[in-house]
């Protein structure tokens, strides 16, 4: 009986290994059976990475400086933060980071993209359906606790080391914010607005476009910034499964203890992370602030 109580009852030995046997053939006859199905179904994405990558690299610096000084002049309409972004880009290709940061950049622009396009969609589902939230909810838990390592194996495993496995692995741990800012700022929508909207007689799409994405602009907005954070957090970890980028300089860095050379990738990643949190806060404001009016 003392036995039952100071040892916590578990599997034999031979039971646990059998289980965990079992568990790993089974995925490597999936790996191979469908290994080949699901490469093809993300060789377009690859290819599109690929071409975005070599057109960040190889068009000529000043065009991309000015592109993304447009861009960020667009998104802000701060001439601080345009400024503050050319100075970062012309300051990363005198310390020789120009490629690795194109790559990263291209990377997490993808990723971001992604994100987007699936995650607003499935938040607004979770906020027209407390069913779908309950469904979804334990499964972004997961996604965002469990450790990155660990979902990297079976990526790896299924696809090998390359871009596409570190694009994945980057949406795994970059999508839940933007799912469940989305869902938040629509179900936060006033419920009134939506009796008015009600009573002037707009269907559901009407009230979802007109109303309830507008007026949950700053969460969504908050979602895709957070979303682009962890994204750029995750471009380290990326780098051990052969993305290439400014990831891959600072796992160098760590490998051969060289402070320089880390200290130098890391601040262009800060950079990278500063100049798209401004953007993208800064235009969400003045989105919503060009709604309300329009609207008012």
């Amino acid at each position: 009986m003392l036995e039952f109580l100071t040892e916590f009852p578990s599997l034999g030995r031979q039971d646990l290994s059998s289980f965990k046997q079992g568990i790993d053939e089974g995925f490597r006859t999936f790996s191979r059976a469908n290994g080949e199905a699901i490469e093809a179904f993300f060789n377009p994405l690859l290819q599109f990475l690929i071409w975005f990558e070599d057109v960040l690299t190889g068009a000529p610096w000043p065009l991309v400086i000015l592109v993304i000084a447009a861009l960020t002049w667009f998104g802000a309409r701060s001439w601080k933060i345009t400024t503050g972004a050319v100075i970062s880009l012309l300051l990363i290709g005198i310390f020789g980071m120009w490629e690795d940061t194109m790559s990263t950049l291209a990377m997490i622009t993808v990723a971001t993209s992604l994100c987007v396009a699936l995650g607003i969609p499935i938040g607004v589902l979770m906020s027209r359906s407390d069913r779908a939230q309950s469904l979804v909810t334990p499964i972004l838990d997961v996604m965002q606790t469990i450790p990155s390592f660990v979902y990297l194996i079976p990526v790896v495993m299924l696809l090998g080391i390359g871009k596409v496995p570190g694009l994945i692995a980057v949406c795994i741990y970059a999508i839940p914010p933007i799912v469940r800012l989305t869902n938040l700022g629509i179900r936060l929508v006033d419920r009134d607005v939506m009796e008015a909207a009600e009573a002037f007689g707009a269907s559901s799409r009407e009230k979802l476009f007109g109303v309830q994405i507008p007026l949950a602009l700053p969460n969504i907005f908050a979602g895709v910034n957070q979303t682009i954070m962890m994204a750029l957090s995750m471009v380290v970890i990326a780098s051990m499964i052969g993305v290439r980028g400014l990831g891959t300089q600072v796992l160098r860095a760590i490998g051969n203890q060289y402070l320089a050379l880390g200290l130098m990738n890391g601040l262009a990643i800060v950079a990278l992370a500063i100049i798209f949190d401004r953007v993208s806060q800064t235009y969400g404001k003045r989105l919503q602030a060009y709604r309300e009016t329009g609207h008012g």
